[in-house]
């Protein structure tokens, strides 16, 4: 018996063919621009703000969990929730007379993206997450013998140094981890990584985050790729908050491995992320869970079976145009001139600590900061409660930091100057909090 669609039949489908601040320090009344073609280059930064209907009684600063879908986004996502509901297994099975069926729009995806970071659509799929994505990519890295080193750093993320310890328990490798500098310089950055390399002669996997979601710390991935390289270490590059948010090709890294997660600052649905293997490297990621529904000659093949949101991956065409219209550019300088709005206006405050280096290439929105006396995780979370409850400024704490936990500022596309303003009037405020 034929059984309803499901992941597993997606993901073969796709196989086989089946700058600047607003003027004013506050947003004004709502305006709904006219819907209209994402031309390239058409959204003004200035007039981002009004493609977004977000609740503005908070000042929401922390968009580094996911990316708030812009209106024309939303209203895609909304059509396609409608249409897969109603045409159901007739679109799924290709019945419909129009053409249109699962395979076509999961191709569109796949092709959207590669369009998107710069490589052929044989490269990518599409995963559930940018966690999904990059755990499959460490867990099924085929070229690791027991014995052999990973490596990886406290920014990086928990859910890829839960896989990176995986390959401890599970694989027999040994577990190498190290600090970042605190303060980090490109130079004092490519010292901690060159001299784990160093220390670490049996090493055959590194994980490198380029944007880290803990400090906002910006790595020079490419020198970093290219270094282990050289030493016969492969890398897996978590790109989750640079797709999008940096101006970049996958290409300018070097990666051969990467993932993220689309529903960042690609202001995709929620359940959208990417894998990136480079085509002449796919048959080191082993297949998941022996998924040989799909040929192994497709990378769909290292994405496990499973029913996932289709309407989500058919709105990825629509938010890739999105980003376009915006420009990949004009995105970076907006984000860097928000964040760069709230760090300035504080750098007198002697109470303060920005976690990040003035050098623009090594920050983009993320920021992360400490206050001089906050020193454990109760701490961190209580300036958390205070920034919210006190001055209506809603940010959030990280923690697993060698030198201590942090408060995590994260504007949004959306993000106007009244949201910077109030996030600097707190501090002002608080910045003698533990002292």
């Amino acid at each position: 018996m034929t059984t309803s669609p499901n992941r597993r039949f997606l993901l073969k489908s796709f196989a086989t063919g089946a700058p600047a601040l607003l003027a004013s320090s506050s947003v004004a009344a709502p305006y709904h621009p006219q819907e209209a073609a994402l031309v390239p280059g058409s959204i003004p930064v200035s007039q981002l703000p009004f493609h977004y209907d977000v609740n503005r009684d908070i000042h929401n600063l922390e968009n580094g969990y996911w990316g708030v879908m812009p209106r024309t986004i939303a209203a895609e996502y909304s059509r396609q929730i409608t249409m897969v509901n109603r045409d159901n297994s007739i679109w799924a099975r290709n019945v419909l007379p129009s053409g249109s069926c699962l395979a076509g729009g999961g191709q569109e995806a796949q092709a959207a993206i590669a369009r998107q970071v710069g490589c052929s659509p044989e490269e990518i799929a599409v995963t559930r997450s940018g966690s999904d994505a990059l755990q499959l990519l460490i867990v099924n890295y085929r070229l690791l013998k027991a014995g052999e080193a990973v490596i990886y750093c406290d920014l990086d993320y928990d859910a890829m140094i839960d896989a990176m310890n995986w390959l401890g328990t599970h694989r027999g490798a040994k577990v190498v981890r190290f600090a970042m500098p605190e303060p980090a310089t490109t130079a004092n950055i490519l010292q901690a990584y060159h001299d784990v390399l160093e220390r670490t002669p049996n090493a055959k996997l590194l994980l490198v985050t380029q944007v880290s979601n803990r400090t906002g710390l910006v790595t020079p991935v490419k020198e970093i790729v290219a270094m282990a390289r050289e030493r016969g270490v492969d890398t897996v590059v978590d790109v989750a908050h640079g797709i999008a948010c940096l101006d970049f090709k996958i290409e300018d890294i070097g990666a051969d491995f990467a993932g993220w997660s689309v529903h960042k600052w690609t202001s995709a649905p929620l359940g959208t992320g990417a894998m990136y293997i480079r085509s002449s490297r796919l048959e080191d990621i082993d297949v998941a869970y022996d998924n040989h529904h799909i040929p192994v000659s497709k990378i769909q093949a290292r994405v496990p079976a499973g029913t996932i949101n289709f309407a989500a991956i058919l709105t990825i065409p629509k938010a890739v145009d999105f980003h376009f219209a915006v420009g990949a550019a004009a995105k970076e300088a907006h984000l860097r001139a928000l964040r760069d709005g709230w760090v300035d206006a504080v750098a007198d405050l002697r109470n303060v600590e920005i976690c990040v280096p003035a050098d623009p290439a090594r920050y983009c929105t993320i920021t992360s900061f400490r206050l001089k006396g906050m020193t454990t995780e109760a701490d961190a979370l209580h300036l958390q409660r205070v920034l919210l409850q006190k001055h209506n400024v809603h940010t959030v704490w990280r923690g697993g930091i060698a030198k201590g936990p942090v408060i995590r500022v994260t504007p949004g596309l959306y993000s106007s100057p009244s949201d910077i303003d109030a996030l600097v009037k707190a501090l002002q405020a608080e910045h003698s909090l533990f002292v």
